[in-house]
């Protein structure tokens, strides 16, 4: 496989994960925003800006922060690189260089994504915005599951390497904004809005259900981390995510040869996990830990374009 095609297969993985994570992450904050007894209002808004990195560009464009504003700039906005309709757009446009190595149904469920976007200039309001945002997350699960079905070859893996990537990073930016930003001040620890926001924190990577399989306890903040950090049964939990990313690695490598430091530093991350504890992930600082993680990610992402030569 060419490099060029590898690179192209990698980043149609990332973005259709990014997509998704963006609009569940929008769908999640409309329902807290929603809630009758909570005033997280802003603070909401203010979060799910900070989980994708967005606060300075959205402050740049002078809108007033609110519902409608954000879940714009965050969904269909052209000019934020991380809207939904710009993920969906570099998604299509690496799809269209690559369309021979996918199969039908996968490059129909980005294409279908993206044209539903396509004349869409206004959310027009929280119903609105929640109906689109439902139609996408159907297309990017129709995606997932063409993408299941396809050959087990170096396509697939790639796709799937750049999913399991961004799902990474997209986790653990969600854990570390929560634990540091959400809970507005003066509000107790434990009560309505916080127990409010971990839920919506469990509702953006479909883990409300996972949870009351996982613990018999009510909803606790340790738990919560504990399952989207170092518990494996979960799919979007850091410890799955480094292990699929270390099988994803020998599968690719087993079929081209090319094997090398992003194999090691995958490996690395994965032993580190398996080795760690809630508790002394918590007790060294868990937004230090966190923020090694990312920082450990994006080297890892790094090597892997520098392993297989990404143009």
């Amino acid at each position: 496989m060419l490099s060029r095609t590898a690179a192209h297969l990698y980043w149609i993985g990332r973005y259709v994960e990014r997509a998704e994570f963006t609009a569940r992450l929008i769908e999640a904050t409309i329902r807290l925003d929603s809630l009758a007894h909570t005033p997280a209002g802003k603070g909401a808004w203010e979060s799910a800006l900070a989980v994708v990195g967005a606060e300075w560009s959205f402050a740049a464009t002078g809108a007033e922060q609110g519902p409608a504003p954000v879940s714009r700039y965050m969904t269909l906005d052209t000019t934020n690189p991380n809207s939904i309709r710009s993920c969906l757009d570099h998604a299509r446009s690496n799809a269209r260089a690559v369309r021979t190595a996918l199969s039908r149904e996968a490059w129909e469920a980005i294409n279908r994504a993206w044209l539903g976007l396509r004349n869409t200039h206004n959310t027009s309001g929280g119903p609105g915005t929640l109906a689109l945002l439902d139609q996408l997350k159907a297309e990017a699960r129709g995606f997932e599951g063409a993408l299941h079905r396809m050959l087990r070859n170096e396509a697939s893996f790639f796709v799937r390497l750049g999913a399991t990537m961004e799902r990474a990073d997209n986790t653990a930016r969600l854990i570390d904004v929560k634990y540091h930003l959400l809970l507005p001040e003066g509000e107790k620890v434990g009560g309505p809005i916080d127990r409010d926001q971990w839920t919506t924190i469990l509702q953006t990577v479909s883990a409300v259900t996972s949870y009351r399989w996982l613990y018999r306890e009510g909803l606790r903040p340790r738990l919560v981390v504990d399952m989207l950090v170092l518990r494996k049964e979960m799919p979007r939990s850091l410890a799955a995510s480094a292990e699929e990313v270390v099988s994803l690695l020998n599968l690719i490598g087993k079929r081209t040869g090319l094997q090398g430091e992003a194999d090691r530093l995958a490996r690395l991350r994965q032993a580190a996990l398996n080795r760690a504890t809630l508790t002394g992930i918590i007790q060294s600082g868990l937004h230090e830990w966190l923020s090694a993680f990312i920082a450990d990610n994006a080297r890892l992402d790094t090597a892997i374009a520098a392993q297989f030569r990404f143009a």
